[in-house]
This record gives structure tokens, C-alpha cells and sequence, in this order.
């Protein structure tokens, strides 16, 4: 929420009544500093959260199920994977449109978004539901997971009603971190998620203790953050902030139009983003066959969970961006771009060597026997996601701005370029010259869109109607922060 604390100076030759709004300034900037480092911090915690829980789930319910339905049930939940497309990219219109909404006050505006996203997920749920349901005992669901048996074509069709009813109800009760994020609530929506994951320990320990059937610790599993998720919705618009309760009052054509063409930007830019980072695998199956595919997709997963972390620790700087593009703040976005791509590249460069020095080892470790990786593999993994590691701050910057575009333009050349150079580096020079030859590509296509989007995004903001002043934005918040008592 914004600060109502303005920041007091401690050493200054003229008085705070000299020039008020520059105190008033420093102080929302210092707390919109301190919500930025919060929010990341709280942030990789929630995550760290939901990588640990589950950890700590697969030996109870391993041992409770037996290997063949805790295959069915991780079988069940791939059907799942397709979370980044399902809320239609609606989730990270709405938090764009949102945040102007925040910075300038305009809470009737900020009800009709709210509204117009909930009814179209609530909608899109609800028939989904329905069709799941109602075509539940036509559904193959013994042929789709292979499960052999009776009892286990009975237990492939519960839990598959469990988990995808679970996925299908969350995708509109998880607007309301969408929402959070938005209104700068960053730390609390994260503990509400962080809740959500623990949640599931006593919930699937308890089931398992009561003995119930399969599908039962199975739902108790996957229903705990969807509950979560409904107890901060209601929690959040009844308590917290009514005036942005949803209402089908509030419901119109417009605002649903504008909200939908900018989702329909994010949702096309996840898919080419997804399916150019997929496609590694199929170009090595064709230029160096199948057997070179294991030696690539091993260590590209142990790499995929930095990129995993530079994604949560950016995360944050969409909404702040946000509210400064909002405000037409561009100096302190600028300024903390640089800082965010500072951060993002040491701490991707420095886990980078770590993983280089004793990836190997790592994976050796992991399992169970030596794949003999190719150092030159590692490192070239190493620079790729270093290298989206530092282009990162400057998405986020368009993100906030809803300038999709060239991302999407620059990601769209990618996906066509890089597969025949891919395909021609393997060939040529081996299975270590794929990431090099991506990066390569990455460099030519999307560096040049994401450098024009982001100029873009600036110079939008710059026409803001209030622009503060180079001396007042010369404190741009982390400088602030030490200074505030």
C-alpha cells in the first residue's frame, strides 16, 4: 500500500517547508525502494517454499501409494503443465493495467479491470468444469495414463477429476495475486502463497494418517493452495479493499476489449517464448539423434532453475516499474533498471560458476551415475542464461508498460533463426555449440527488439503529466532509504 510516512531529512542547509513535494517524493520513493527489495526477498523465500514442500511430500505419499499410483498421480498432474497459457494471459494484463490504476487513485477504473477478468476466468472455469465433469465417465482415462487393472482405471479417473478440477478452479482464484502484485502488496501475496504450499503438508499428512483412498491424498494435495487462494480473495476484497471488489455491474465492453487485446498479446508471447525454448531438444534428435538428447536435457534442466531464480527475483520490478512508468518517474526506472540488471547478472554469473566448477559432480550425484559432461556444454548454458539474465530488467520495464510487441517481434525471429543454425551448429561443431549458437541468435533478434521496447516504454512515460524534476529524481529512492529515519 503507499506509504503515508513521507521521509524526514537528517542533513539539509534548507528546511523540509522549502520544498515539500521533494520531501514528499523521497519518502513514497524510499518505500517504493523498500517494497522492491521486500518483494524480491519475499519473493525467492515463497518459491523456495514451493520447491521444499513437495520434496517433503514424495516419501510419505511415495510410501502410501506404491510406485504405480504415484506414477498415475505425477502422470495426472503433467496435464497440468500448461499453467503459463491458462489464464489466457488475462493474469498479466490485468496486473498492467492495474498498476496505473494504483498510482493514480483511480479506483472506478481499477473495479472495472478486476471485474472484467474475474467474469471472463470465472466463465472460462466454470465450463470447463462442466465439460470435465460430464464427460468424466466417456474418457479413456485407463488408455490416456495406461493404467492397467480395474482398480486402477477407477483410480485414474478420480484422480484425474482431482487434480485438473483443482487446476481448472485456481485459475480464476489466483487473479488475486495478480491484484496484490499490482496494488504493491508484493510480501503479502507471497506469504498468502507460501501458506498455501505448507498448507498442503498437514492436509496430505492427515489424509495418509486417516487412511482415506488414493484420490483423497491425492486431492488433499493439490486442493491446498486453491483454498489458500479463495481464503485471500475473500479476505482481500472484503476486508482489506472493498472498492475493488468484483461487481457485474461493473462489467463492459470496453474495458473487457482492452483488457483482452493486451492479454492476447501476453498470451501469444508465452506461447512462441515457450515453444522456441522447447525446440532444443527436437533439433538435437534430428542433427545428432536421440542419444545425444539425454547428454543435452540433463544439464539444461539443472540450468533451467537459474533461470527459474532470475525470473522471481525480476518479478517484483514489473509492478514497480508500473507505478513509477505511472507517475512518469522514468529516471528512477531508469536507474533502477541498471541496478536490477547489475543484480540479476552477478547472481546468475556467480551460481553460473558454481554450476560450471561442479555441475557434473552435481549430476552425478542426482543420479546416481557419470553422464560425462562436456565443460564447454556447461558454459555455454552458463552464458545463455547469463545473458537472458541481463535483458531480463528491460522486459520487465515493457511488461509494465503493456509494450508486448517487440518482444513478441523479437522472440518471433528467434524461434525462426535459431533452429536452422541450431540444427547447422550440432551438425558441424557438436552438441556443446547449440547453446553458443543460441545465444548468438539472441543476440541478433531479440537484444535489438528489447532495446527498442524498452526505449519505447520510457518514452511513453515521459509524456506523462506531471514529470519531476532531474534534482528531485536524483535521489531515486536507494539513496533514500538510508537516509530515512
Amino acid at each position: 500500500m503507499r506509504s503515508s510516512h513521507p521521509a524526514e531529512p537528517v542533513e539539509s542547509s534548507t528546511s523540509t517547508s522549502d520544498n515539500p513535494r521533494r520531501w514528499q517524493l523521497r519518502g513514497y520513493l524510499s518505500s517504493r525502494a523498500r517494497r522492491l527489495v521486500a518483494g524480491v526477498a519475499t519473493t525467492v523465500l515463497t518459491r523456495g517454499i514451493g520447491i521444499l514442500v513437495p520434496l517433503m511430500l514424495v516419501p510419505v505419499t511415495l510410501d502410501y501409494l506404491g510406485p504405480n499410483l504415484y506414477g498415475l498421480w505425477m502422470a495426472v498432474a503433467a496435464l497440468t503443465g500448461m499453467a503459463a497459457f491458462a489464464d489466457l494471459g488475462l493474469g498479466n494484463s490485468l496486473m498492467t493495467k492495474l498498476a496505473p490504476c494504483y498510482a493514480t487513485g483511480d479506483t472506478r477504473g481499477a473495479r472495472r479491470y478486476v471485474s472484467n477478468a474475474y467474469l471472463s476466468l470465472g466463465v472460462l472455469a466454470g465450463v470447463a468444469c462442466a465439460v470435465l465433469w460430464s464427460s468424466a465417465g466417456i474418457v479413456p482415462w485407463s488408455s490416456i495414463f495406461n493404467a492397467d487393472g480395474s482398480a486402477a482405471a477407477t483410480e485414474a479417473r478420480s484422480m484425474a477429476l482431482a487434480c485438473v478440477s483443482a487446476f481448472v478452479i485456481n485459475v480464476p482464484l489466483s487473479l488475486i495475486n495478480r491484484v496484490q502484485y499490482a496494488y504493491q502488496q508484493i510480501a503479502q501475496s507471497n506469504a498468502w502463497q507460501a501458506a498455501g504450499s505448507l498448507l498442503a503438508l498437514p492436509l496430505t499428512f492427515g489424509a495418509v494418517h486417516l487412511h482415506l483412498a488414493p484420490y483423497a491424498v491425492v486431492a488433499a494435495s493439490v486442493f491446498a493452495p486453491v483454498l489458500m487462494n479463495a481464503a485471500n480473495t475473500l479476505w482481500f476484497f472484503q476486508r482489506q479493499m472493498r472498492e475493488l471488489r468484483p461487481a457485474i455491474t461493473c462489467v463492459d465492453r470496453a474495458t473487457a476489449r482492452n483488457l483482452l487485446q493486451l492479454s492476447g498479446l501476453f498470451l501469444a508471447l508465452t506461447i512462441v517464448m515457450s515453444v522456441a525454448n522447447s525446440m532444443d531438444t527436437l533439433v538435437i534428435t534430428h542433427a545428432l539423434g536421440l542419444a545425444s538428447v539425454t547428454a543435452f536435457a540433463v544439464p539444461a534442466r539443472l540450468f533451467a532453475q537459474l533461470g527459474l531464480l532470475v525470473s522471481v527475483v525480476n518479478l517484483p520490478f514489473w509492478t514497480a516499474n508500473a507505478d513509477a512508468l505511472a507517475r512518469g518517474e522514468t529516471a528512477w526506472v531508469r536507474r533502477a533498471a541498471h541496478r536490477m540488471i547489475v543484480v540479476s547478472v552477478l547472481m546468475a554469473t556467480a551460481t553460473s560458476l558454481v554450476l560450471v566448477c561442479v555441475g557434473d559432480r552435481l549430476l552425478s550425484m542426482w543420479l546416481g551415475t557419470s553422464l560425462g559432461t562436456d565443460q564447454w556444454l556447461l558454459s555455454g548454458l552458463a552464458v545463455w542464461w547469463v545473458l537472458l539474465a541481463a535483458i531480463s530488467p528491460c522486459f520487465m520495464v515493457q511488461n509494465a508498460a503493456g509494450v508486448v510487441r517487440p518482444q513478441l517481434l523479437g522472440w518471433s525471429l528467434y524461434l525462426a533463426a535459431s533452429i536452422p543454425v541450431k540444427w547447422y551448429a550440432a551438425r558441424h561443431f557438436g552438441l556443446p555449440a547449440v547453446p553458443y549458437a543460441g545465444a548468438l541468435i539472441y543476440l541478433i533478434t531479440v537484444l535489438p527488439a528489447a532495446l527498442r521496447g524498452y526505449r519505447r516504454a520510457l518514452a511513453g512515460a515521459a509524456s506523462a503529466d506531471v514529470e519531476p524534476t532531474r534534482k528531485e529524481m536524483a535521489d531515486d529512492g536507494y539513496g533514500a532509504a538510508a537516509r530515512v529515519s
